[in-house]
Order: structure tokens, then sequence, then C-alpha cells
């Protein structure tokens, strides 16, 4: 699912899998919910609402069942690199 970054309240990014409608929400504190049934205008009007917070507030937080989770950081290159390697590699 591709995030969309946002700065409006407390949300951070949004993103959108509309094959299995599934909205995701990540917020200022490090977390994220998953809402499961939510149809593609629902997605349309809060990516594009000027006040997504509040869109969020009236339309989303308390209309759809949610699944708290944690955003995780994206690893770097050479994090995959190391958990890939050969057990030997680099060794002389």
């Amino acid at each position: 699912m591709e995030m969309k970054k946002i700065n409006a309240g407390k949300l951070r990014a949004i993103g959108y899998d509309p094959r299995d409608r599934m909205l995701r929400v990540e917020f200022d504190d490090g977390s994220a919910i998953d809402y499961s049934g939510v149809g593609a205008e629902v997605w349309r009007k809060l990516s594009t609402s000027g006040s997504a917070w509040s869109y969020y507030r009236d339309n989303i937080e308390e209309e759809f069942s949610g699944r708290r989770g944690k955003v995780l950081a994206k690893t770097t290159t050479q994090q995959l690199e190391d958990l890939f390697k050969a057990p030997d590699e680099g060794k002389s």
C-alpha cells in the first residue's frame, strides 16, 4: 500500500488498498490503525480534503472497525544486505 504523507492534526500519513478496501491511517505518535470495509469514495474524500483530520474524526474514526498497530521504520539497504548475506561473507 502506498502511503500519502500529510500533516493534518495528528495524522501523518494515509494509504488505501482498493482491492481489500483497507484504509491505513498513521499518527504523529507512531501508531497506526487499519480500517476494513472502507469504500473508494471515502478514501477519495479523505485524501483530497482540505481538513483531513476533521474528515477522519467525523466520517471514519467511529464509523469503521479498526485494528491498531505501530508504524514500522523503513529498513535501509545496508540492513537488508546484512540480513541476507552468507554467514561467512565479509570475513577474511
